[in-house]
């Protein structure tokens, strides 16, 4: 009897190992990137490195027509089944291209809402350009009494982060930021493959080297707004090139700038119209404005960071600044803080390939 409980518990030992072993060979990129997993900030700021093949070249074969499609995707693709379902916010954004006092190509994004925990991601896809960019965490799911913690079960929808980015630059030196505006008036394509608002942003980080081809692949695909907030975007690159992407007046327009800098806000700019909410979009686009042109032309990295604090938006008493980020599009480098935190600051780099 003592031997056959031996060999029973053998048996049931080697089992166990089997299996363990088959989970570890089966989700082992997605333990070594819930390992990377780091939070930077007790505001909620979170970096994560990305392993593996997050399946984005067979995504862009069949797209999503709508939340639910996206929902689906990503819990099959992503997170072996586990259910995830968008926590679809609106932003009050700003965000401007110009140069540092090096004569480099600076990018600089401010993301403003309710509370949004985030997360700083770097992605190396096989068939595409490494990138950084910066998810909206609560887009996932994730809150104030909610966040993801390491290596942990709760953490485990940050694996949908790939398809998650609000702004992001990749290793051509091409830079890329949603920010929501009151209209959207385009005409559907139904034999295209439709994107929504932050895969548009996953395409260019993936696969743009360059503005031109950046608008030229959008233009290839239909786009669906989620959560029916609309946005439009502002691309930049490392030659200074920039644009902002609107789909107003019946399709995809693109607006150019008449100075060497240009600036984004919550208001339509297409033909110069600006229209907003009517709540200060304008005064921080202009406020942008003032300090690059007074300063001839030019922002230092810190006069950067202290103007993305500045024009941070403040609603009724509330600081809705969630995350600020400047990427230099030449050199690879950014900053990236929480909520004003200009006391925390973090630095990092992303190796240019051009």
């Amino acid at each position: 009897m003592k031997k056959k409980l031996r060999r029973t518990g053998i048996v049931i030992l080697i089992i166990i190992f089997v299996l363990l072993f088959a989970v570890l060979v089966l989700f082992r990129n997605e333990l070594y990137s819930l390992a990377s997993l780091n939070k930077i900030d007790t505001y909620g700021m979170f970096q994560m490195t990305y392993y593996g093949d997050y399946g984005f070249d067979d995504f862009l074969k069949v797209g999503a027509k709508s939340d639910r499609e996206m929902e689906r995707i990503i819990t099959k693709r992503l997170l072996k089944g586990m259910p995830i379902n968008f926590g679809v916010t609106g932003d009050g954004c700003t965000a401007f291209v110009t140069k540092n006092e090096q004569g480099e190509v600076i990018y600089g994004r401010n993301f403003d809402f309710l509370y949004s925990p985030s997360l700083q991601l770097f992605t190396k896809p096989d068939h595409g350009y490494a990138s950084v960019s910066t998810v909206n965490l609560s887009f996932a799911g994730y809150g104030e009494g909610n966040l993801p913690s390491g290596l942990s079960f709760g953490s485990f929808l940050t694996l949908a982060a790939p398809y998650l980015p609000f702004d992001g630059m990749n290793e051509k030196g091409v830079a890329m930021a949603l920010l929501a505006v009151p209209e959207a008036d385009y005409s559907r394509n139904d034999n295209a493959i439709t994107l929504n608002t932050t895969t548009a942003i996953r395409l260019v980080l993936d696969k743009a080297a360059s503005v031109d081809e950046a608008v030229q692949m959008l233009k290839g695909y239909d786009i669906y707004f989620s959560g029916g907030i609309n946005c439009h975007f502002l691309i930049a690159d490392a030659s200074g090139k920039s644009v902002i992407v609107e789909y107003y007046n019946g399709g995809l327009q693109t607006i150019i700038p008449m100075e060497d800098y240009q600036i984004a806000s919550n208001f339509i700019a297409y033909n110069g119209l600006n229209i907003g909410e009517g709540y200060d979009e304008l005064t921080r686009h202009d406020a942008v404005k003032t300090a690059i042109e007074s300063n001839r032309g030019f922002l230092s990295n810190n006069q950067a960071i202290a103007l993305l604090a500045e024009v941070g938006v403040i609603n009724e008493g509330t600081d809705k600044l969630q995350w600020s980020v400047l990427y230099n599009l030449n050199t690879g480098e950014g900053n990236i803080f929480a909520h004003r935190n200009i006391h925390n600051i973090i630095n990092f780099h992303l190796n240019l390939n051009r």
